[in-house]
């Protein structure tokens, strides 16, 4: 029956490495020194490694061009704010500066005028704060205050009502809206863990309230007046503890946060890491060293496997100093990379040692070179490239970090490659001289007084026995897959239980799918210990119900005079407040105030000119309002605002359904209207994430699959490996939600790597099975795995060992790296050694 090869490609490629393996077998030093070089000039791209320069978690982590990046340039451009006389946080496009303390009451509520003092002492302590100018000059927070009509605003409307009338009756004030001080209180956000009683109007009566929320805004226009903020932020920070304990408050429990908490946070968390760098190494080189390890003086290559790992630092060297040479900026998650490199940059050396094992050494050097060249140059290269490949469609993401780090591993995985088949090959010719050194010597007759000279030893260490010149070194482990191993696999009942066993794996796989949740949890940047974690627990807690405040934006010029214009703006404002997100009683609109207004001054508000000239007494009257029109200099409104309140927001299913909810409405929409709110930036990763993740699986995945189809000398086999990797993806996404890690930027980095390292595992495998020429497909599969088992297995256990250590981290962001490698190594090793090889021998007859 013929046989269907796609050698085209393999064949040229397995002529021209044996070329290249005889000339670095003739011409060692050149193929070491050229490389260390290299190194050496690259390298020099280092001092160009950022020191201390702030990393924008905005542009990192959040999507390049995002629907609301444009909404807040369209807000940039249309409205504008003062943060010196009447400043209103709804109103801002971006962040502000501010500081935030959550206190919450060790009893039922702190509706109690004993509770309040303790927060009202918090409260004038902080206030009382002042830090050191870099002039010696003392920078008071009343200095440094968003201000309100002159003074700073109040850091919660409730504390401040009580605090100008201690005798405040806090038995009646009602939720979300309170008017027993002559004017309205919003509470929605500022009061925490409420119960609610009867219904007064379009409010309840706030019966208990566990949590107050004090915020601390501060001048954000930039120049001095920011500096000077942060440098009251930076003394808000370093004093908070000592201040709390000199307070020593007994009724209450109070974190912090402030405006620079995540940022600063975010950069500790980094030099967390750095420490790690050399234990993993260290371990690395430790495994490489044992199990290349053998008593035998002639076989043991500890001394070129401990080059190895040497040889996947300079491709890290290397490949970074080049991308800071070009400019590539250097990302904090990019400090993941090295330990992934070291992992994957020391398979492609055990699966070369393992072919120069079974050489003979009554070859020549160039000859058992060439031969090791041919044999797994091919394989190599198929993984380097489909590796590499998996992670230039990174760059195809739209989170920033991502593409930097996809750009960064992908080229240092090149010159891994490239140092693999250069340097480690001329250390493996030059450790084959010293073979043929210690066999001579071996050979000689030695005295009984001097079994082995102190030359000798150095050189040929562990002394031994002779080894049979004409038998090739197999390894135990190599003997272990063939004579235990593989036949047990290959047997009828193994092979139910793997398909059993596989079901099971798929079922329990494509369950956790569906339980995985999107997005990156802003909490999650900074390190376990710090203390922005116990604030985002808190708010969790007793400050989920409400979200951000959202502006609904009329984008293009309006009849607002006119009758039905203003029941179309209505209608759609109506279904926004009917949104299931969307608390209807708290809306805030400056046209339905304005027509109030009009009505009860007994003027036509459906008269242009009436509508137009009365507008400067209402803004008057209402100044907070003069930032919500953009009035042209011909008296059209060419924009305008109002505000709605999100609410029972706190998930991120909840988040990305609102977005999508409000836009989609502002969409359907007759009059041209916008959604924005500041959070909206970050939450947009909620809607691109997926999108992200599937677009670059499927390209990679089909990119994998091209690169099989022309190097896998059979099409069945690219089957396979494609189905391995569609296999591993689904596995590692459904066991990430078993394991609490969400689909965010981090972790769709290691779904992109998850593909590369599938395709190894199991394209080795069946490329073995497929070049073998035993009769039947159980001795293939045997055959493949005594040949390519234990590098495989090697190879995952040692990229485990190289990230494992990243378990040990006091960040998520590393913490996460470590779960997925580890599961992708975990199920990619399963794939090559299991479910793939047993597959095989089901379809292997077509082969």
């Amino acid at each position: 029956r013929p046989r269907c090869h796609t050698d085209c490609l393999e064949a040229p490629l397995s002529r021209a490495f044996r070329r290249l393996g005889w000339e670095v077998g003739s011409h060692p030093w050149i193929f070491l020194l050229v490389p260390m070089v290299l190194t050496a000039a690259l390298g020099t791209g280092l001092i160009y490694l950022p020191k201390d320069e702030e990393e924008n978690l905005e542009e990192q982590y959040t999507p390049i061009g995002s629907p609301a990046k444009a909404e807040r340039r369209f807000v940039q451009e249309h409205f504008t704010a003062n943060d010196s006389y009447r400043f209103s946080v709804s109103r801002k496009s971006t962040e502000v500066n501010f500081a935030c303390i959550l206190a919450v009451s060790n009893t039922t509520s702190l509706l109690d005028q004993t509770i309040l003092s303790e927060v009202s002492k918090v409260d004038y302590a902080i206030q009382d704060l002042y830090a050191t100018g870099e002039n010696g000059t003392q920078i008071r927070y009343s200095q440094v205050c968003a201000k309100y009509q002159g003074f700073c605003v109040p850091s919660n409307p409730l504390l401040s009502a009580w605090q100008m009338n201690r005798n405040l009756d806090l038995r009646n004030v009602t939720f979300p809206i309170d008017n027993h001080t002559g004017q309205p209180l919003y509470l929605a956000g500022t009061i925490g863990g409420t119960f609610l009683g009867e219904r007064t109007g379009m409010n309840q009566l706030l019966v208990e309230a566990k949590a107050m929320r004090l915020l601390y805004f501060l001048k954000t226009e930039a120049g001095e007046e920011n500096e000077r903020s942060k440098a009251w932020l930076i003394h808000f920070l370093n004093q908070f503890s000592n201040m709390e304990k000199s307070l020593a408050l007994k009724k209450i429990q109070v974190v912090y946060f402030t405006s620079m908490s995540r940022q600063l946070e975010f950069e500790a968390t980094s030099r967390t890491v750095i420490p790690l760098f050399h234990l993993a190494y260290l371990l690395i080189i430790l495994f490489a060293i044992i199990s290349c390890y053998r008593c035998d003086c002639i076989r043991n290559k500890m001394w070129v496997a401990a080059f190895g790992v040497i040889s996947a630092a300079l491709a890290v060297v290397s490949g970074f100093g080049l991308m800071l040479y070009v400019g590539i900026p250097f990302v904090i998650i990019v400090a993941n990379s090295p330990f992934l490199i070291l992992g994957v940059g020391v398979d492609d050396m055990f699966i070369m040692i393992s072919a120069w094992q079974k050489t003979s050494f009554m070859d020549n050097i160039e000859e058992r070179l060439s031969n090791v060249y041919s044999k797994v140059a091919v394989s190599i290269t198929i993984t380097t490239i489909t590796n590499v490949l998996a992670f230039y469609t990174g760059i195809m993401t739209s989170f920033r970090s991502v593409q930097y780090f996809c750009i960064y591993t992908g080229t240092t995985l090149l010159f891994c490659y490239f140092y693999n088949i250069t340097c480690f090959g001329a250390v493996m010719a030059l450790d084959g001289k010293r073979e043929v050194v210690c066999l001579r010597w071996l050979k000689k007759p030695e005295t009984p007084d001097q079994k082995c000279s102190p030359f000798k030893k150095s050189c040929c260490l562990p002394c031994d026995s002779l080894p049979d010149e004409q038998e090739t070194d197999i390894h135990p482990m190599n003997l272990f897959f063939r004579d235990y191993f593989g036949p047990l696999l290959t047997s009828t009942e193994s092979k139910i239980f793997v398909v059993l066993l596989y079901i099971l794996y798929i079922v329990s796989s494509i369950y956790g799918c569906f339980q995985v949740q999107e997005g990156l949890d802003l909490r999650n940047l900074a390190s376990d210990d710090s203390y922005i974690t116990p604030y985002f627990n808190v708010e969790e807690d007793y400050f989920s119900d409400y979200g951000p405040r959202v502006m609904v934006i009329v984008t293009e010029t309006l009849d607002y005079w006119d009758k039905d214009a203003r029941q179309k703006l209505e209608k759609c404002l109506a279904d926004l407040e009917n949104s299931d997100y969307v608390d209807k009683n708290v809306t805030e609109f400056w046209l339905r105030e304005y027509v109030q207004y009009m009505e009860n001054s007994g003027q036509g508000v459906n008269d242009k000119n009436t509508f137009i000239n009365s507008l400067p007494n209402f803004l008057t009257n209402f100044p907070l309002f003069m930032y919500d029109i953009n009035i042209s200099s011909s008296h059209e409104i060419i924009a305008s605002r109002g505000f709605i309140q999100t609410m029972g927001v706190s998930s991120s299913t909840n988040k990305k359904m609102m977005l999508l909810q409000l836009r989609g409405i502002a969409e359907k929409c007759e009059i041209p209207l916008m959604v924005y709110n500041q959070a909206f930036i970050y939450f947009d990763q909620y809607t691109a994430i997926l999108e992200n993740t599937v677009r670059n699986v499927i390209v990679a995945s089909s990119a994998m699959f091209i690169v099989s189809l022309l190097l896998i000398p059979h099409p069945l086999c690219s089957l396979w490996v494609t189905f391995a990797i569609a296999s591993v993806i689904v596995g590692v996404t459904g066991f990430m939600a078993f394991w609490n890690v969400n689909l965010d930027s981090i972790s769709m980095i290691n779904l992109v790597i998850c593909i590369g390292f599938s395709f190894d595992f199991s394209a080795h495998i069946s490329y073995a099975f497929v070049s073998s020429s035993k009769p039947s497909v159980n001795q293939k599969t045997i055959e493949a795995l005594y040949l390519l088992g234990y590098p495989v297995l090697q190879s995952a256990v040692s990229t485990v060992i190289g990230v494992c250590v990243l378990s040990a981290a006091k960040a998520y962001i590393f913490r996460t790296f470590f779960k997925i490698m580890f599961l992708v190594m975990v199920f990619g090793a399963a794939h090559g050694l299991i479910f793939i090889p047993v597959f095989l021998t089901f379809f292997g007859s077509f082969v």
